[in-house]
């Protein structure tokens, strides 16, 4: 698993556009998978700090209980429009629980939104990423997968 950012250094023009396309809205879907196999799909708000992807889960919802099921996931940028304009951005990795105060604090003030106190806070770490920019009405393509060990 790569840190976002371990990623930006390894792909730093797709980092950056990536980023781009989570700030665009702040809402991304982020698509886990439940303990019956049967994915999910739940919108929620990135975080980039520290060099890490941060979110923040009601641990009440099924997104939270889904990921501390299975730490599997894909995160998906949205879309602004049928046609594409602006491009898509999505992610795949897995998302690991953070208890540490401090990092905590500095998610929450790096976030565009008052994350609520009992809120589960998860750091995603890459595994791969990709781009599609519709430029023309011609898909323009990247990829960035973590190199196998």
């Amino acid at each position: 698993m790569a840190s976002w950012g371990e990623f930006a250094r390894a792909a730093p023009d797709l980092a950056t556009w990536g980023q781009k396309r989570f700030n665009r809205s702040h809402v991304a879907y982020l698509a886990t998978l439940r303990a019956d196999g049967a994915p999910g799909i739940h919108p929620v708000t990135p975080v980039i700090c520290q060099d890490n992807l941060f979110l923040f889960v009601d641990p009440d919802s099924p997104a939270s209980a889904n990921l501390r099921h299975n730490d599997r996931c894909a995160l998906h940028s949205l879309i602004d429009n049928p046609s594409g304009i602006g491009g898509e951005f999505r992610l795949q990795g897995r998302a690991k629980p953070i208890s540490d105060g401090d990092t905590r604090t500095r998610a929450s003030a790096a976030a565009c939104y008052s994350p609520p106190e009992g809120y589960l806070l998860f750091q995603l770490d890459v595994e791969a990423a990709y781009s599609t920019d519709y430029e023309e009405g011609q898909p323009t393509k990247h990829c960035w997968e973590l190199a196998a060990v």
